[in-house]
């Protein structure tokens, strides 16, 4: 059902089509007051008369008309009004202290020929890297999301490895943590002014996934183990991981970047609603 007194975020927009080809819109919205979603349609007319900017993640919209479809269990949504905009995300000058702080962490990398490697990665593609999101719904998913992500990573990397009584190598764990989620920036499209994500489909012609992007790069300049740890750190080959870390003898080092990489998603700044 739906009420067209409250007031809903949208959690996700997605622009398809019917099977006779009409433009459709997939929305969903989310009740703040309760947490519970309702996913509602609309149809081409309905899209031609709104601005795209309403449907932006993290938008407080209120439903103008439309009808619940208990067929579908949706909602046919005819109009909406813009009660309050989300951020897009990061400010200029955030994107910019984010991103120093991680150049900070390439700097405690000792071993030479590693450093440069990240080093020249992350200034070759510094501007598309401080404004790729993390993700396209499920964690970090704005203007500077992946440079949020990257630093907790390394955050909670420097915390882990001070409390370990067997240290693992620094140098690999930093490198990877930064390595990691790179290829988003090329895996991911975002418009700058309304905050929109897709995927890039000319990326999905010559890779698999940020993952094997990652992967590929590092073992192509000889980084085995920085490889290793992101080969797995989605954890199962179900979730996106090139290698599960179900399989037998694996090193300790191969799962921490897993599991610090799963703590930022789930406890970092999960959406642009959250950025206050």
């Amino acid at each position: 059902m739906i009420d067209l007194d409250k007031e809903y975020e949208v959690v996700v927009f997605a622009i398809g089509e019917t099977k006779a080809g009409a433009k459709m819109g997939k929305l969903q919205l989310k009740d703040p007051s309760n947490g519970t979603t309702i996913n509602c349609v609309l149809w081409e007319e309905a899209l031609n008369r709104m601005d795209d900017k309403i449907f932006r993640t993290g938008n407080i919209v209120k439903i103008i008309t439309g009808t619940y479809n208990a067929q579908y269990n949706n909602c046919h949504i005819s109009s909406l009004a813009l009660i309050k905009e989300a951020k897009l995300g990061l400010s200029e000058q955030e994107r910019e202290e984010k991103f120093n702080k991680i150049v900070e962490y390439t700097q405690n990398i000792k071993d030479e020929k590693l450093q440069k490697y990240v080093s020249s990665l992350l200034f070759e593609y510094e501007t598309q890297f401080k404004i790729a999101p993390a993700a396209k719904l499920m964690h970090h998913n704005y203007i500077g999301g992946l440079l949020v992500h990257t630093l907790e990573c390394l955050d909670y990397a420097k915390a882990i490895i001070s409390t370990l009584n067997t240290k693992p190598d620094t140098d690999k764990v930093y490198a990877a943590c930064i390595l990691h989620d790179f290829g988003k920036i090329f895996e991911y499209i975002i418009n700058t002014e309304t905050g929109f994500i897709d995927y890039d489909n000319n990326f999905k012609k010559d890779w698999i996934s940020h993952s094997q992007w990652g992967y590929s790069n590092c073992m192509a300049q000889g980084f085995k183990d920085v490889a290793k740890m992101i080969a797995t750190h989605h954890g199962r080959l179900e979730w996106g991981a090139i290698v599960d870390l179900n399989e037998r003898d694996l090193e300790p080092i191969d799962y921490i970047v897993h599991h610090i990489d799963d703590l930022s998603a789930k406890f970092g700044k999960i959406s642009i609603s959250d950025l206050k």
